[in-house]
């Protein structure tokens, strides 16, 4: 094995850990806000050291075989990856936000800023 395989494996550990810990998020955190906090911050890492590793093998495999198949598969993993980067936030602010209207308020929140700004605090 070389350096660059030393790479992607650690790219995908890296990747793999933090989606292990979003899905921890999912089931230890209390409510629906702390969990789409944890569960979106860390997916969102995990996937785009996932997509790291897919650049790095794609740019190796590109420099020793010089198709430009690999040169494709690279792009397209980096459009997947502003595509996360921009829906995933907006995805979970709008849960947020739906859960919020909806009553479903925070747990042990001490001050509720966005209850204040609507006048739906209790």
């Amino acid at each position: 094995m070389n350096a660059v395989t030393y790479v992607i494996y650690a790219f995908l550990t890296v990747s793999v850990s933090f989606n292990l810990l979003g899905g921890f998020a999912l089931h230890r955190f209390p409510d629906v806000y702390t969990r789409l906090h944890g569960a979106t911050k860390c997916t969102t890492f995990g996937t785009i050291f996932a997509v790291l590793a897919v650049v790095v093998h794609a740019a190796y495999r590109l420099h020793l075989t010089g198709d430009p198949k690999y040169l494709g598969m690279a792009l397209h993993s980096l459009v997947a990856l502003i595509a996360l980067l921009l829906t995933n936030p907006t995805g979970a602010h709008a849960i947020a936000k739906a859960a919020y209207l909806s009553g479903y308020r925070p747990a042990k929140a001490v001050i509720d800023a966005y209850g204040e700004k609507v006048g739906g605090a209790e």
